[in-house]
């Protein structure tokens, strides 16, 4: 298995309130070093118990990430071979993944077959961030990310085996990462410019069905009927960008993506309208 950079990265993430009285590095390396008296995570016993553990509340949330990553690291090979296996299924018969292939292909880019796509496990990363609570203090909270994949001009595109629930997951995140490199190669984009990385993201989670309501209804349990689309693909947008060295924090990526929103999401080059 080989891996590369993401320059572009789709990052759900998950918080844990850091312990005030400690530095940043220090606040990271306790909660990347699992102490199981501390966490409730033993990886010493088998996964079942672990999860009953978990079932039964007797599990930190750092406990659970700690668990995660290890079952992760377990099936490794098993989902990197799913990953494959599905990768080239959508490369054959997925008509957005086959067309977005044919498109950036006729732009000048290498064709995008397995050796442009790559599958493999990706660790979450723990990062430091400031949250503003409502009493209006600041306060450093440590953040997890996860990412479905990413992209880079360099190296292709990524997806992150460990990350898929299956096939039909596996083609939203090929697609929204195909529409990256559709853009890199349409528009050079910057990557380091905060309003050119904010179109693309806009424009990857509109068109590749990312947030279509049913997987919204069904996989988020957002049974919002109005502006649910539009709120998704803002919502997805400012959390990439956030994510991003170059944004500050939240607030900041809110007021790049409201910038760029209007022209952007309202671009679906190369389709004619919304492909999903």
């Amino acid at each position: 298995m080989s891996s590369i950079p993401a320059q572009t990265a789709t990052a759900p993430s998950q918080q844990a309130t850091a312990p005030a009285n400690t530095s940043p590095t220090s606040q990271i390396e306790r909660f990347l070093e699992n102490d199981p008296k501390r966490t409730g995570f033993d990886p010493a016993t088998g996964w079942w118990m672990n999860y009953f553990r978990i079932l039964t509340g007797q599990v930190t949330p750092e406990g659970i990430h700690h668990y995660r990553e290890w079952r992760y690291r377990q099936n490794e090979e098993r989902d990197c071979k799913r990953c494959d296996e599905a990768r080239d299924y959508l490369l054959k018969y997925s008509p957005i993944v086959r067309f977005m292939a044919e498109k950036t292909t006729q732009l000048g880019g290498h064709d995008m077959d397995g050796s442009k796509i790559v599958c493999a496990r990706c660790p979450a990363r723990v990062t430091e961030i400031e949250v503003k609570g409502e009493d209006g203090e600041v306060k450093k909270e440590l953040s997890v990310v996860r990412q479905g994949g990413g992209f880079h001009p360099d190296f292709g595109i990524l997806l992150c085996a460990n990350e898929m629930r299956d096939r039909k997951h596996l083609e939203d995140n090929l697609a929204h990462e195909m529409v990256h490199a559709y853009d890199h190669l349409r528009w050079k984009v910057d990557w380091d410019n905060l309003r050119h990385a904010a179109c693309s993201e806009i424009r990857a989670s509109v068109l590749s069905g990312e947030c279509r309501w049913t997987r919204e209804a069904v996989t988020r349990g957002n049974w919002n009927l109005t502006q649910q689309f539009q709120n998704c693909v803002r919502s997805r947008a400012i959390q990439s960008l956030t994510a991003r060295p170059r944004c500050r924090d939240e607030a900041h990526a809110t007021k790049v993506v409201n910038e760029v929103w209007d022209s952007c999401f309202n671009d679906t080059r190369p389709f004619d309208d919304v492909f999903k």
